[in-house]
């Protein structure tokens, strides 16, 4: 069972490189990004679903209005935001999943932090547009030296 899930994860893998959506879904991303790191109200709307459930690496979950909310009201400031890595797979049609870590730089209620975080994300494509649909994440800890 085990080798049968293994081949189809990496069949997966494989062909999200050839996937026709694969620059569209890449590119909402960078523009989610970018939206992020300057927020503006249209920006944001833009490319997040109206169904968001963002899950914070701190525990916090946002939707959609709160998420927006937090960002242009500077409750939540980012300054860097830089991948390691961002893989996707499309489990089904209109679906893609994002997967990986990045650095991040970001100020929450005054209080900075500065992580890497592991991630997985959902896109979900909403009357022919990628929308941001869903994000679970949390923060990789420091590696321990070898004894």
């Amino acid at each position: 069972m085990r080798s049968l899930l293994l081949v189809f994860l990496a069949t997966l893998t494989c062909s999200a490189a050839d996937h026709p959506e694969l620059a569209r879904v890449s590119a909402a991303d960078d523009a989610r990004v970018a939206a992020m790191l300057a927020p503006t109200r249209e920006k944001l709307e833009a490319v997040l679903s109206p169904d968001l459930h963002y899950a914070h690496s701190n525990g916090q979950v946002d939707t959609k209005a709160s998420l927006i909310d937090s960002l242009t009201d500077g409750s939540a400031t980012y300054s860097k935001y830089a991948y390691q890595q961002r893989a996707f797979t499309f489990p089904a049609p209109g679906i893609a999943l994002m997967a990986g870590r990045f650095d991040v730089k970001a100020v929450v209620k005054g209080n900075p932090a500065e992580s890497t975080i592991s991630f997985l994300a959902v896109w979900h494509l909403e009357k022919g547009e990628w929308k941001f649909l869903a994000w679970q994440s949390c923060k990789v800890p420091p590696a321990t030296p070898a004894k």
